[in-house]
């Protein structure tokens, strides 16, 4: 297997010099009025980044089979199959790690139009990395990658392995986040787009090349990892081309695909996914089915060797693409407020704007419609073979999807970039009014009658994996009264209150982090207040209506410091936007004050409402019961106790304790 990803890694590298040779990637440096750094800098940087991304490729594909595709044994720990693609996960952290590392003096002396050997010099290298975005996208990835490294090589359990997987796709974003995408008009769906598109190729790629080195050492499960890691690939293969569809939109006209270096780099890469489409659909037609039948792996190996290689040919393209500068016309005519956040706007956020006003998001919103689709789906699941469902529970997760959906995607989401109250709207909504609407559904629950169970001796699948993490160490944690209380309340302040606000607000993957963290810490707020799904901690319910009381003052005292405060939070950003409707930063920041304080209210009486139904059914359910063991026992228990004041009732009458 290692002299396929060898001559496979080789070979995309060629590509890649070859293709930034003849794709006028010169032009970088004349666009920007910067001297020619020389060949060294100018194809190293891409051959660099080739090695760089086919290592985190194979990591990520390692991880998704240790994690994923094979089982564990009984007690949790990784088997044989499990620990070996670990190893081979450590060490592509290791050469990830490297190559990151590298790209830094590379891109520095792109970015400077110098010879990679100048930024070799210490003090030169030190101080200039602050000041090219990318370079410290690199040293964070570096970092990531490193951090991957040390956990593969002592991480033993499944818990762990699964966790590192995640991590693993995580170091794939500072650099995504970081370049082409992440300039001109439109790169909040550029950026959105990219990350799709990376880590659905990553997957899907180092999904593979771990299958096939699964198959070649003729490991355990192979059937049922072939079959589980073929849906994932046709899922990966849509997203990458939905997402490749998207950036390419944004980055070039349709005008341009056959007139420029960009647009037929382009259409090689599509023609590229295309093949690989149609191999894959003969896999899942023909090799799939035989390695599931016979459980031998020779019929995969064969076409997947050949996948593998048109796989890191379309990385050599991919990597000289992002090299290849895209016409100009995409910069040209961008005013301040669509260079900074992506898109224009069209006049004040009247309530009309605000509700009809959309940009999809293609992050949150696509999360919030998958997150309904997927739900719905395990409700007809359960329905069609008998089982009942609450319909209070459906509407409620309903609801909770369409507030995600409308903060992130309305002219709420679209507004919220550029103005402090707006966005903490958005922020209320995605904080503490989705989230309790979201715990009500009961998703857990409903997953876990859903889903089918691995039986006692099958490989562990999604059912199994949504247990363990359930049950796991760490949500044990967050959940804790004082833990979630904290992060829920505190990163109120720590966010607006340090400077992590200001500093996040000119990056569009700082606000992708702000608005996952703000549902996170939210639905762990409320999991286990509103109680409906099997929690790690059950509180009684007393103690879940305490957290929110707690939680109360907090949040108005809040909003009370920022409709009080006299400096400006995120001044610089909101001034160089200049939006003429604001005609003062402070106001709109009281406003957004105000919003936090009123918001306050509302998860209060949404939780109410739960508990006391909660209540209503735990005394109707009492009830029953109660009846059920009348009917069964003759009422012994009434009887008894009437006989008792009859008894006392006598003359001379006592009990048995007097």
């Amino acid at each position: 297997m290692l002299p396929l990803l060898l001559i496979s890694t080789v070979i995309a590298a060629l590509v890649a010099a070859v293709l930034t040779l003849f794709s006028g990637s010169e032009l970088l440096y004349t666009n920007l009025g910067l001297p020619d750094p020389g060949a060294i800098t100018r194809y190293g940087i891409t051959v660099v980044r080739v090695l760089t991304e086919a290592a985190s490729t194979v990591c990520v594909g390692a991880l998704l089979l240790a994690a994923f595709l094979v089982a564990p044994q009984r007690t949790g720990r990784l088997a044989v199959d499990g620990y070996a693609a670990l190893r081979t996960a450590g060490w592509s952290a290791v050469v990830w790690c490297v190559g990151a590392l590298l790209e830094v003096p590379f891109t520095l002396a792109d970015a400077e139009g110098k010879p990679v050997s100048f930024m070799l010099n210490p003090s030169v290298l030190f101080s200039s990395i602050n000041i090219v975005e990318q370079a410290e996208a690199w040293v964070l990835t570096a970092v990531i990658a490193f951090v991957l490294a040390i956990g593969c090589f002592f991480a033993l359990s499944w818990g762990w392995t699964a966790s590192l997987f995640v991590v693993a796709l995580i170091g794939l974003v500072p650099v995504a986040a970081s370049g082409h995408s992440s300039a001109g008009g439109s790169h909040d769906l550029a950026t959105n787009s990219l990350l799709y598109h990376l880590m659905a190729a990553a997957i899907w790629v180092g999904g593979l090349v771990a299958l096939l080195a699964h198959a070649r050492r003729r490991g355990a499960d192979l059937g049922t990892a072939t079959s589980r890691f073929s849906k994932v690939a046709l899922v990966c293969w849509i997203v990458m081309a939905a997402s490749g569809v998207v950036n390419a939109l944004v980055r070039l006209p349709v005008t341009d695909l056959f007139s420029t270096s960009y647009g037929l780099l382009v259409l090689a890469k599509i023609a590229l996914l295309v093949v690989l489409g149609v191999i894959g659909y003969f896999q899942r037609e023909r090799s799939v089915k035989a390695v599931v039948a016979s459980g031998s792996g020779h019929a995969l190996i064969r076409l997947a060797g050949i996948e593998v290689l048109i796989m890191f040919v379309t990385l050599g393209v991919a990597s000289a693409l992002a090299r290849t500068p895209p016409p100009q016309d995409v910069y040209g005519a961008v005013g301040d407020i669509e260079r900074l956040i992506g898109y224009p706007l069209d006049g004040p956020p009247t309530v009309l704007r605000l509700l009809f006003d959309w940009r999809f998001d293609l992050v949150y919103g696509t999360a919030a419609i998958l997150g309904m689709v997927v739900y719905l789906l395990g409700v007809r699941r359960l329905r069609r073979r008998g089982d009942r469902w609450p319909v209070g529970r459906t509407v409620a997760w309903v609801i909770g999807c369409l507030t995600v959906l409308l903060a992130t995607s309305s002219g709420i989401g679209r507004y919220s970039a550029a103005m402090f109250s707006v966005h903490m709207g958005s922020h209320m909504m995605l904080n503490m009014l989705a989230p309790p609407l979201l715990a009500l559904g009961g998703p857990v629950t409903l997953a876990l009658r859903a889903l089918p169970t691995a039986g006692k001796d099958g490989a562990p699948g999604p059912r199994e994996w949504l247990l363990a993490a359930v049950h796991s160490p760490v949500a044990r944690v967050l959940t804790h009264p004082v833990v979630a209380l904290v992060l829920f309340v505190g990163s109120f302040y720590a966010l607006y209150f340090s400077g992590l606000f200001d500093a996040a607000l000119n990056y569009h993957w700082a606000h992708l982090v702000m608005n996952a963290h703000f549902l996170l810490v939210g639905y762990l707020f409320y999991w286990p207040v509103i109680g409906v799904d099997p929690a790690p901690r059950r509180l009684p319910p007393l103690g879940r209506l305490g957290m929110v009381f707690a939680s109360m003052p907090f949040h108005a005292f809040f909003g009370v410091i920022l409709m009080s405060m006299q400096t400006v939070i995120g001044q610089n950003f909101y001034r160089s936007l200049a939006l003429p409707w604001v005609t003062s930063e402070l106001s709109d920041q009281r406003l957004g004050g105000g919003i936090a304080w009123a918001a306050g209210e509302l998860p209060l009486l949404v939780v109410m409402l739960a508990l006391l139904a909660q209540w209503a059914r735990t005394d109707e359910r009492a009830a029953r019961r109660a009846d059920r063991r009348a009917d069964s026992d003759g009422d012994a228990d009434l009887n008894a106790y009437n006989a008792m004041l009859r008894q006392m009732s006598q003359p001379g009458g006592s009990t048995k304790s007097d």
